[in-house]
């Protein structure tokens, strides 16, 4: 049977373009003692994959090597099987990667309980939630009646961060980049107010949401929201770094905010990767679920459809063009 997947055969000098990629087609291999074939049938999209493309061995985690299948999460279905432990008709979510189909021994994989929805799975169970939750909880150590800030906040993790903390007590501040965005962090997730980091009042409003300062800051973006948090943090505030996505596609890093106040208000500052916490994931996924269970979570997911939509679609994330989770399906 033959199958598309899409190759990364160039690096990123600056924005994702379409010539970094190659569209193949393959043929799938028999199965051999072990095996199983997976088709996947929701691919996610996330801000990291820009950092996988880069040439940078000192990072995380290893960079996609060219000519590789491009590196990516998803959930699929087994179709083949000579594997006990994942036999034919077990739903499954990993690193699958960008392909129509997988075959894999089961490293990795995680099986799925009937009756939840892959959008589900890619929105809160999978990456986005297990990062908020390691981040928000085990780093940022959230006390109700806390003050916090999360940028990105319409984005797939920072969403979950914002609701995790509201159903823990704390008072939620999103930033986002368009008014259409602020509203429903507001009137749809229950947010306790929302700043468009665009604005030229962005420090004003910022003040005006948290006029007892800053308690937690959850950073996903990095740009004009980091200065204005900093300036704003409580004395022994905690700062947890997940991602600075407006870096990403640039080659010159944004000037950083002076070190006096670390000194000064005794903030402990905090990046993470989940990389590092992969032997967690199951029970990270739980604690999410547990929330999610309890209505205390809604998600949206931006759809695209076919495999060969990512090539494109990925650059919404960087232009804030999606709404809600981007994945595809395939």
């Amino acid at each position: 049977m033959k199958y598309k997947a899409v190759l990364l055969v160039k690096r990123p000098e600056t924005a994702i373009t379409a010539d970094i990629f190659n569209v193949v087609t393959l043929e799938t291999p028999l199965l051999k003692e072990g095996d199983i074939l997976i088709k996947q049938t929701h691919m996610s999209l996330d801000p990291a994959m820009r950092g996988w493309m880069n040439a940078d061995r000192g990072s995380y985690i290893p960079p996609v090597e060219l000519g590789e299948i491009m590196r990516s999460s998803g959930v699929g279905d087994v179709v083949e099987s000579l594997n006990e432990n994942f036999p034919k008709g077990t739903r499954v979510s990993g690193m699958f990667g960008w392909t129509e189909y997988s075959v894999s021994q089961g490293q990795g994989l995680q099986p799925l309980p009937k009756g939840i929805e892959p959008e589900a799975v890619l929105c809160v169970l999978a990456l986005p939630g297990v990062t908020a939750y390691q981040g928000l909880m085990n780093i940022g150590k959230p006390k109700a009646g806390e003050t916090l800030l999360v940028s990105g906040a319409a984005g797939s993790v920072g969403t979950i961060v914002g609701q995790i903390a509201k159903a823990e007590g704390l008072r939620v501040i999103g930033s986002a980049g368009s008014e259409e965005k602020c509203r429903w962090l507001k009137d749809e997730l229950g947010f306790d107010a929302a700043v468009n980091y665009k604005s030229n009042r962005l420090f004003k409003d910022l003040l005006k949401a948290a006029p007892d300062g800053i308690d937690i800051f959850f950073e996903n973006t990095g740009g004009p929201i980091q200065q204005a948090a900093f300036n704003l943090m409580n004395a022994h505030g905690r700062i947890v770094v997940c991602g600075v996505i407006s870096e990403y596609n640039s080659d010159k890093p944004s000037p950083g905010p002076s070190w006096v106040n670390i000194v000064r208000k005794r903030l402990r500052i905090q990046g993470f990767t989940m990389p590092d916490y992969w032997d967690k994931f199951p029970e990270l996924s739980n604690n999410v679920a547990t929330y999610l269970l309890q209505g205390k979570i809604k998600y949206r997911a931006h759809v695209l459809e076919g495999l060969e939509s990512a090539i494109d679609g990925i650059n919404l994330l960087f232009t804030g063009g999606n709404m809600g989770k981007l994945m595809v399906k395939l």
